[in-house]
């Protein structure tokens, strides 16, 4: 691994790959509809992955990571995040046997809590923000020792989420594009690095209303921006990690924005068509296309990354 460089290898992906080999579900790939003449689109099923999201692989890798090199506490990891990246935390500590204390808001959803619980997590709930929720997971692992993730700004976090990359391209060798909703950056990250490696473009799509990278993009430099957005929940980061903005400045990238309203339709129309109730973090990778800010070129052959499907489908089936 890189240490404490901010950018990544497509050695590091690979590493990653093996490293958490057997212990993950590989992607699906579905068909998808035609995006240009004689193109092909294909949807990466990443729904389907242990806890409902892409998220699963970095924590894997992360601790397996830590393990390996006896730099994992006795004490385990801890992490604030009541949402997907928590819950991948405290499954793979359960896969590996290691101690996880998550730290949520108190107004977080019981449904979320007694997940967490499911998978074997000590759940501790302070404050009412997830700032209060992320100092005191901090000031746990300064006075506990345990070691402390976190949702995606970590190598090894974005050197598991690109392993992703490596099976799609398994896959569709002959790929040229994926495209992938961007949040923090680190799923993305991972797979323009390694994207790049194979000679794959990477579409990068966020909401206009939640936009770290591409507003770092135009900065040249990470930013502070505003979130809000009907993603938020698993897009809403308001700064990007370097590990992001590092792999848009180096590698073949494309940064586009879509409204909330074409995320919306996007997911409706998933479920309609095809019955799939995604997040609407996944859905915004779709709406790149259905809104066609992002235009395959004739011949195209184009992957779309659904990452995620903790959701409630109640109000798709309404």
């Amino acid at each position: 691994m890189t240490g404490v460089s901010m950018e990544l290898s497509y050695g590091d992906v690979k590493a990653a790959a093996d490293r958490i080999a057997g212990h993950v579900r590989p992607v699906a790939i579905a068909p998808g509809d035609q995006v240009a003449p004689t193109g092909e689109l294909w949807l990466a099923l990443e729904f389907m992955q242990h806890t409902g999201s892409f998220k699963a692989r970095g924590a894997r890798n992360f601790i397996q990571a830590h393990q390996d090199d006896g730099t994992l506490p006795d004490a385990g990891v801890t992490i604030a995040s009541g949402g997907n990246a928590g819950l991948a935390c405290a499954w793979a500590a359960r896969e590996q046997d290691v101690p996880a204390t998550v730290f949520l808001p108190t107004t977080a959803p019981l449904v979320k809590v007694e997940r967490l619980r499911g998978y074997g997590a000590e759940v501790r709930l302070v404050g009412t923000e997830y700032a209060d929720a992320l100092a005191a997971c901090l000031e746990f692992a300064d006075t506990s020792g345990a070691l402390p993730s976190h949702a995606y700004d970590n190598p090894y976090i974005a050197a598991g989420a690109g392993t992703l990359m490596v099976e799609i391209h398994q896959l569709l060798p002959q790929l040229d594009t994926v495209v992938v909703a961007v949040g923090g950056g680190g799923l993305f990250a991972g797979v323009a690095t390694a994207a790049d490696h194979y000679g794959v473009r990477t579409i990068a799509v966020e909401p206009e209303r939640c936009r770290a990278l591409h507003d770092a993009i135009q900065a040249g430099r990470t930013v502070d921006v505003p979130v809000d957005s009907i993603a938020a929940d698993s897009l809403g980061a308001r700064r990007a990690t370097e590990l992001a903005l590092h792999a848009a400045q180096n590698y073949d990238v494309s940064s586009v924005l879509v409204p909330d309203t074409d995320i919306i339709a996007a997911r409706m129309a998933l479920w309609q068509d095809r019955r799939l109730a995604v997040e609407h973090a996944a859905a915004t990778a779709v709406a790149a296309l259905t809104t066609r800010v992002y235009r395959p070129e004739p011949g195209e052959r184009v992957c779309v990354v659904l990452c995620g499907a903790n959701t409630d489908p109640a109000d798709l089936a309404r």
